[in-house]
């Protein structure tokens, strides 16, 4: 009886410490946000309740990196932080971390279409191989990559392996490549399209299509001007030299006509002098 009564004891001190105990909760508001929903900005906000610890102090985190600016000595249970945009830059999962003993930290997930980056024009050469690139950001992660584009009879949806196109997709990054390049079939505008599970955003590419020869353009053009410059430095040495010559002539035959005045001078005072 003595012993039923010590276990009966021991069992009801064990219940009793069990609920005596509550895990410590952190209410997210919102639990998560998506695009569409705010227009503005908006509050995201923790409330800590039963901290297994002292509150020493807390921080902000965006997809596991810490917001500068967010970390403090905070003793609060409740913590703010202002997101003054819903859009892909500002998409992602942040974390309330609350500075305690064992540290505890929840959630909350900032959705958002895709963003896409992109050049607006691209070129390449007739018969060479043209690669269109694409590449996106936010949160959630792309799912669903596609390339279209405009020709003469309207939209097009681009299917890998058709024709001269090949695209390769991977995570945030899609590739479209366009072998064999022809001047009339393939410049054009070309649209490239991400989808996660809140919607899809597309951007345009304008591709241009250059002449087979038309790198060539530029060294012609500084050949002839080579040429032309050469032909006019020429034009004027040929019609330089005939003046510098006659004029050589007239300076070298002045010494002549000098001398032989002098010589015979000479002649008529030696006739002089023998007389």
């Amino acid at each position: 009886m003595g012993s039923t009564t010590t276990t009966l004891g021991i069992l009801m001190l064990l219940f009793y410490s069990a609920s005596a105990y509550t895990d410590p909760i952190i209410v997210t508001d919102p639990p998560f946000v998506d695009s569409g929903e705010i227009l503005e900005e908006t509050i995201l906000r923790c409330n800590l309740t039963n901290p297994p610890s002292a509150i020493t102090g807390h921080v902000w985190k965006k997809d596991d990196q810490d917001i500068p600016g967010t970390n403090d000595a905070d003793q609060s249970t409740v913590m703010e932080y202002k997101l003054t945009a819903v859009d892909a830059k500002h998409s992602g999962e942040y974390s309330c971390y609350y500075f305690t003993s064992p540290a505890v930290n929840s959630t909350i997930r900032v959705r958002a279409p895709p963003g896409v980056t992109n050049k607006k024009s691209e070129h390449g050469n007739e018969g060479d191989v043209g690669v269109l690139t694409c590449k996106s950001s936010g949160y959630p992660p792309v799912e669903n990559w596609s390339w279209s584009r405009r020709t003469k009879a309207g939209y097009e949806f681009i299917v890998n392996g058709t024709r001269n196109f090949h695209i390769k997709s991977a995570g945030n990054k899609t590739e479209l490549r366009i072998n064999s390049l022809d001047i009339e079939e393939d410049q054009g505008d070309y649209y490239c399209n991400a989808t996660n599970e809140i919607g899809t955003k597309a951007e345009t590419i304008h591709f241009r299509v250059r002449g087979r020869f038309a790198a060539l353009w530029p060294f012609l053009g500084i050949v002839a001007e080579v040429i032309v410059l050469v032909a006019i430095i020429f034009i004027y040495e040929k019609r330089r030299k005939p003046d510098e010559i006659s004029d050589d002539d007239e300076q070298g035959s002045a010494p002549l006509k000098s001398n032989a005045s002098i010589n015979h001078e000479d002649k008529n005072v030696r006739q002089r002098n023998s007389n």
